[in-house]
C-alpha cells in the first residue's frame, strides 16, 4: 500500500477532501456567480447560463 498521501497534521487526506468537494455540487461562489448571471429567483427560463461552464470558469480562476 502506498503511503505518499498529502495529509494534514491532524491526519486529514487533503486530496480526498478536494475530490469530495468537487463532487458535492455548486460551491458558495458558484451559486453567487450563477445568480449574478441569471438575475436571481424565477429567471432561469430566460437564462442561457450553463452551470457546468460556470464551475469550470471558477475553478480555473481559483487555480491561477
Amino acid at each position: 500500500m502506498e503511503n505518499n498521501r498529502n495529509l494534514t497534521v491532524a491526519g486529514t487526506d487533503i486530496e480526498e477532501i478536494k475530490r469530495k468537494n468537487a463532487e458535492s455540487g455548486l460551491s458558495y461562489n458558484e451559486v453567487k456567480a450563477m445568480l449574478a448571471q441569471t438575475g436571481g429567483h424565477g429567471t432561469k427560463k430566460y437564462s442561457d447560463t450553463d452551470p457546468e461552464e460556470i464551475k469550470k470558469q471558477i475553478h480555473q480562476d481559483i487555480s491561477q
